[in-house]
């Protein structure tokens, strides 16, 4: 008897086979089949046209409690954060967190709801994403992020951040907050050490966040060393600290901005301590002037992939969770623009950050499970310059119901 299927890809193109069609058919969440004809029938079929079906986007870095707050900010925080040397990073920083004395879970979810409706509709089936913990935010953006994991589990995935944005040694109570958070459900533990006073408290800081990753068995996201000042190494020891833990492949960092101004001999040291500490980078050069040495840090051997970082907030204006539209924009910004560069940062958006994040199997292979995308576009190329949504949408072996998503969005 021929099998049957939930879902049945025709006419698609794969990357790297730009003369070959295929099918792919999936059941059960999962990739089932992959060839040129498949017997049997199936629930739904869907008419690639030829054009490309990859795997499906995937952020490694967003400020989701933040999105949508620029509106309640002025100007000052993004003027100091993205000054040509990046020389005031950090009172930007104590700028933007003006709009957390406001914070309240009843108006942080509509905003979250509304980014994640636009995820589902550009592809993007996973985010690692962050919510602020401090004295003046406390839970309520872990609050809201929790119950939007739940509310759209299945359709576009989240990894909620427990995030010390304002510090831990110079924020007493942060700590606590952050243990708290945890308790609530929050599935990774967020810390930015570069913003503390003194070495002494950068280490202090990234120590108390791995205790508390022991603790509770999760993994670590840091933003580190983002600002113009060349002295800053909390990045090397997040590497260290992450060697002693026996964290590898569960450790993260974020910007590492200040890895511009690095001499080379530093650079490879670095690279080497992140090879071994098994540490990907998560890179977002169009949110500010300074960015992680993309190019240099692949010749070495290290992970490295793009996020979206923010969606309209006191430190970036735009954005709108397409992740295409952030590997076009590091294009111009990164001069990756041969037809290999684009592959490189095709990947940078979907395989690279999944491996970033602790995803297993997001490629398309037989077993895998089927988080897919079906593009307008024949290659990628056009995918980069058209930044389009894509045609349709799979999520967890179910396509995604943009209509729904429309209504879910305007109510």
């Amino acid at each position: 008897m021929s099998p049957s299927f939930e879902l049945l890809l025709k006419n698609c193109q794969l990357r790297g086979q730009p003369d070959k069609r295929f099918q792919i058919g999936i059941t059960d969440g999962h990739i089932q089949e992959i060839g040129a004809q498949i017997k049997g029938k199936a629930d739904t079929e869907f008419d690639a046209q030829g054009n490309l079906v990859t795997e499906s986007f995937v952020d490694a870095h967003l400020h989701l409690c933040k999105v949508y707050t620029l509106e309640m900010m002025d100007d000052e925080a993004m003027k100091d954060y993205q000054t040509a040397e990046m020389g005031k990073a950090m009172t930007a920083i104590e700028l933007a967190a003006r709009v957390k004395e406001k914070y309240d879970e009843s108006w942080i979810i509509d905003n979250v709801r509304k980014a994640m409706v636009l995820s589902a509709k550009y592809g993007c089936t996973h985010t690692r994403a962050f919510a602020d913990v401090d004295t003046k935010a406390k839970l309520e953006g872990v609050k809201a992020l929790i119950r939007a994991r739940e509310e759209f589990r299945g359709i576009t995935e989240l990894q909620v951040v427990a995030f010390a944005q304002d510090g831990i040694v110079r924020e007493p109570g942060a700590a606590d907050l952050l243990r708290q958070a945890m308790d609530l459900g929050a599935d990774v533990v967020g810390g930015i050490p570069w913003i503390e006073f003194t070495t002494a408290d950068i280490e202090e800081h990234i120590k108390i966040v791995f205790d508390i990753a022991e603790a509770y068995d999760k993994p670590v996201s840091m933003l580190v060393d983002d600002a113009g000042d060349p002295g800053l190494r909390s990045l090397e020891t997040m590497a260290i600290e992450t060697i002693k833990r026996g964290w590898q492949g569960r450790s993260l960092a974020h910007h590492a901005r200040a890895m511009a101004l690095y001499p080379k001999p530093y650079f490879q040291k670095l690279a080497a301590l992140l090879r071994s500490a098994q540490m990907g980078v998560v890179s977002d050069p169009h949110t500010g002037p300074l960015h992680a040495r993309v190019r240099e840090l692949r010749e070495e051997g290290v992970l490295v992939c793009l996020g979206m970082d923010d969606i309209s907030d006191a430190y970036y204006p735009y954005g709108r969770k397409n992740l295409l539209e952030v590997a076009f924009l590091a294009s111009h910004l990164l001069w990756m623009t041969t037809r290999e560069d684009m592959e490189v940062l095709y990947d940078m958006v979907t395989t690279e950050p999944a491996k970033a994040i602790g995803l297993e199997d997001h490629t398309i292979k037989v077993g895998a499970p089927a988080n897919l995308v079906i593009l307008h576009e024949p290659n990628i190329l056009e995918a980069l310059r058209n930044h389009d949504a894509p045609a349709y949408v799979i999520s967890h072996g179910k396509l995604v119901d943009q209509e729904m998503m429309k209504e879910l969005a305007s109510s």
